[in-house]
């Protein structure tokens, strides 16, 4: 957020908590002005409130003594003085402004924003599981290793494939590592192949995984009923085509019924199918992916078996594969052995145990917290928990998909029912008014937007994942929300271009505010005036 980037009224005093002086002939009984609004505080910076020549507590000088660092000494850090209840009012502050699930509806498509419960949490939070190092003797950490096999063991039960590389820590992470495996039978094969298809319904990391990994990209179309057309993928296969990277269901919230027919072909033209699992949240229990001929998958842990993402990471991305790529997967992972024990195997055992992995993905072993989390999950489930799980999300979504289909345009509504996300467009409003109006409003309802202009293959497109937590009270509070400001927007009603008005911050210039970020701080002028973040952020 920055000071050009603002296209509406900045609060009278952006940089809060400094009084404005009496106007004349009003007294002393002039109101102070903060910019507060009610009990949310407008919030400077730590530099603001703090004053560099004080502390916030009381120190005895420390004794000098002979210095080892050879003239490196750091002079002065330059850094606030606060007592220790200003700081930690200011980051309450501070996270009082930030949506979060616990808070409310988290509707972003394809993102699996759905409530984490707190038993996976006590569970990661477990010493023998939160404190041990990856550095540890493997005898002293027998139980996390455990951990890590006994979820390995379900990943590969629920997806129907033959093995899975755990270390992969999100879900491009784990594209790459299914990539790497594939590129990697291919050469066993003695078989150079230089193009990576990818469907225009498949997400948009795909693409750019398989450019990193050094193939050709060249897009699939998609059918008028957002799925892929087969006919056009049939007919580009080829001996120069590595792999199809597809995601299923798609990201137009569509399954893929033909999907075992494109394996098929994919296959029969000497290719492999890599599968994109993000969505893995709405066919958990229900479908295999293997029995689909999928020959690798990543799994986004954090989004299908809890631990939303985006502030409540880090994330994990296990990659699952099939007969032909398990031996190609990487280094290190965790086996049982006989004797009941546990063993990573490393490099050093690999000539033995697994001679034709590709590498090895991370330093060490993956993220154990969000191991231990899944696994937490999946067990306190069940079968038929985890089945109910992506039933219930896909209930959701069709709820609010023909709930809301007559009053914003729901391009793929005739394909029949969707799957775990809505997909709406923008076509239908008044001249002038688009997506971004309706998302801006929304906040003023008290809900975070949803996934705007994405994907591409619907123009000015809204994905609304409502997930399988949310009650049917609290979907009918969005419907009616949504349904209101879609209905204004249709009708033209300018008030909306003004929105967020109830927000801390009033609406910018988004695309200046990506292209030209202000991330700087400079030391306040003697007039109070600053420009750094102190201004550019509005005191926040």
């Amino acid at each position: 957020m920055t000071a050009e980037t603002e296209t509406a009224a900045k609060p009278v005093n952006p940089s809060g908590w400094r009084p404005s002086a009496p106007s004349a002939g009003e007294g002393s009984a002039a109101p102070t002005v903060t910019g507060n609004r009610a009990l949310m505080l407008e919030e400077p910076l730590l530099f603001e409130i703090g004053s560099r020549n004080q502390t916030g507590v009381d120190l005895e000088p420390a004794k000098a003594g002979a210095s080892r660092l050879g003239g490196l000494e750091r002079n002065g850090l330059d850094l606030p003085g606060l007592s220790e209840p200003e700081a930690v009012r200011h980051y309450t502050r501070l996270s009082r402004q930030n949506y979060a699930i616990d808070l409310g509806l988290f509707p972003l498509g394809s993102c699996t924003m759905k409530h984490n419960p707190r038993l996976n949490e006590k569970m990661a939070r477990l010493p023998g599981f939160a404190d041990i190092h990856p550095l540890q003797p493997q005898e002293t950490v027998q139980g996390a290793l455990e951990v890590i096999n006994r979820l390995a063991f379900w990943l590969i039960e629920l997806t129907g494939m033959h093995g899975v590389a755990m270390s992969p820590k999100a879900g491009a992470h784990g594209e790459l590592c299914g990539l790497l495996c594939i590129r990697a039978a291919l050469e066993a094969r003695g078989d150079a192949r230089q193009v990576v298809l990818v469907p225009e319904s498949a997400h948009g990391t795909n693409p750019a995984t398989a450019a990193f990994c050094g193939y050709r990209v060249e897009n699939i179309p998609a059918t008028k009923a957002g799925r892929v057309d087969l006919e056009a993928l049939k007919a580009r296969l080829g001996p120069d085509v590595a792999a199809v990277m597809i995601t299923n269901p798609n990201t137009c919230g569509l399954f893929e019924p033909q999907m075992k027919e494109i394996s098929d072909a994919v296959h029969a033209a000497g290719a492999f199918v890599y599968c994109d699992g993000a969505n893995f949240n709405a066919i958990v229990g229900k479908v295999k992916p293997g029995d689909l001929g999928v020959d690798a998958m990543h799994i986004n842990l954090h989004k299908t078996f809890s631990t939303p993402h985006g502030g409540g990471g880090p994330g994990s991305g296990p990659v699952v594969l099939s007969e032909a790529l398990a031996p190609y997967g990487p280094l290190p992972f965790a086996a049982k052995y006989p004797d009941g024990s546990y063993k990573l195997v490393e490099e050093e055992h690999a000539a033995d145990e697994h001679p034709d992995a590709f590498g090895r993905m991370v330093a060490f072993h993956g993220q154990m917290g969000m191991f231990t989390r899944a696994l937490t999950y999946i067990l306190s489930h069940g079968a038929d928990g985890l089945a109910q799980v992506a039933g219930d999300s896909v209930l959701n979504a069709n709820y609010i998909l023909r709930s809301l289909e007559d009053v914003l345009d729901a391009p793929f509504a005739f394909s029949g029912p969707c799957m775990h996300e809505a997909i709406f467009s923008d076509r239908g409003f008044a001249e002038g008014f688009s997506t971004i109006d309706v998302a801006k409003a929304l906040i003023d309802e008290g809900f975070h937007p949803m996934t705007m202009y994405f994907p591409l293959v619907v123009h000015g497109a809204m994905l609304v994942e409502p997930t399988e937590t949310e009650s049917k009270a609290n979907l009918d509070q969005f419907i009616a929300a949504l349904r209101s400001i879609a209905e204004r927007a249709r009708a033209g009603d300018e008030s909306l271009k003004a929105a967020p008005v109830h927000a801390p911050r009033r609406r910018l210039d988004e695309t200046l505010a990506a292209r030209k970020p202000v991330l700087s701080y400079n030391n306040p002028a003697p007039d109070g005036s600053s420009t750094g973040l102190g201004a550019h952020f509005g005191g926040g």
